[in-house]
C-alpha cells in the first residue's frame, strides 16, 4: 500500500508539482482519505518520502556511472558523473524538479533527507580528493578567495569528505557542481529553448569546460 501511494503520488507530481493532496491521491486509489492517513500522517510526510526515494534512485544512478570508470581517471569519472546524473534526471523529470526546483511552499525538509541528498556529493568529493592527492588539479593554485568565501570553504575543508582539499581546489570544484545542475536545471526547465538545439553536445561543452576549471 505504501508503494502504491507513493506511485499515485509520483503521477501528481507530474500535474501539480510538490501541491500534493492527500485526499486527492486517496481517490485517485479508490479508497477513503484515512486509509492514506494511516500510512502517511500529512503531506509533508509524504513529500519527505518522495525526496528521499528520489535522492536515493539518483544516487544509485550516480553511483553506478562514476563507478564503470577506471580510478585513475579522475576526467572520465567527471564526464561519468555527469552524465549519469542528467540521464537520471531526463528519465524522471518530475522529481527532479521536487529535488531541485522551486521549494515547495510550507515545507521543510527534514533531517532525514540529508544522508540521501547527500550521495553524488560523496562522488565529487571523492574526484577532488583524488586530484589533490595526485597533484593534477594544477589550474586551481593561485585562485584568489574573498575572506567571507575563504570562511565558508574552511568550514567545509574540516569535514571528512572534503579533507586534504585545497581551498582553490575546493573553490572550483563547487563552482564546477553548481554550473553541472545549473546546466542541466536550464534543459529541463526550457532555459535553453531556442538557443540550444543538441543538448547532449552543449552538456558535454559544459563538462569539459567544468573539468578544465577545476584541472582534471
Amino acid at each position: 500500500m505504501t508503494d502504491e501511494i507513493k506511485q499515485i503520488a509520483r503521477l501528481h507530481l507530474a500535474v501539480n508539482g510538490g501541491n500534493l493532496s492527500l485526499r486527492a491521491v486517496a481517490r485517485d486509489l479508490g479508497v477513503v482519505s484515512s486509509a492514506v492517513y494511516r500510512y502517511f500522517a500529512s503531506r509533508d510526510e509524504l513529500l519527505t518520502a518522495l525526496i528521499i526515494d528520489g535522492y536515493d534512485s539518483l544516487g544509485t544512478a550516480a553511483e553506478q556511472a562514476e563507478a564503470s570508470i577506471a580510478r585513475r581517471d579522475l576526467n572520465g569519472r567527471w564526464y561519468a558523473l555527469g552524465r549519469g546524473i542528467r540521464a537520471w534526471a531526463r528519465a524522471h523529470p518530475h522529481e527532479y524538479a521536487l529535488l531541485y526546483g522551486s521549494p515547495v511552499p510550507g515545507y521543510i525538509a527534514p533531517q532525514d533527507t540529508i544522508g540521501p541528498a547527500s550521495r553524488p556529493v560523496l562522488l565529487i568529493g571523492a574526484i577532488l580528493r583524488d586530484a589533490a592527492r595526485r597533484g593534477t588539479a594544477g589550474s586551481a593554485r593561485g585562485t584568489r578567495l574573498p575572506a567571507a568565501v575563504r570562511a565558508d570553504l574552511e568550514r567545509l575543508q574540516s569535514q571528512p569528505l572534503f579533507e586534504g582539499v585545497p581551498l582553490a581546489l575546493l573553490a572550483r570544484g563547487m563552482t564546477a557542481w553548481a554550473q553541472l545542475f545549473g546546466t542541466l536545471s536550464f534543459e529541463l526547465f526550457g532555459r535553453l529553448t531556442n538557443a540550444v538545439e543538441d543538448f547532449d553536445a552543449y552538456f558535454d561543452y559544459q563538462l569539459r569546460a567544468m573539468a578544465g576549471y577545476v584541472g582534471l
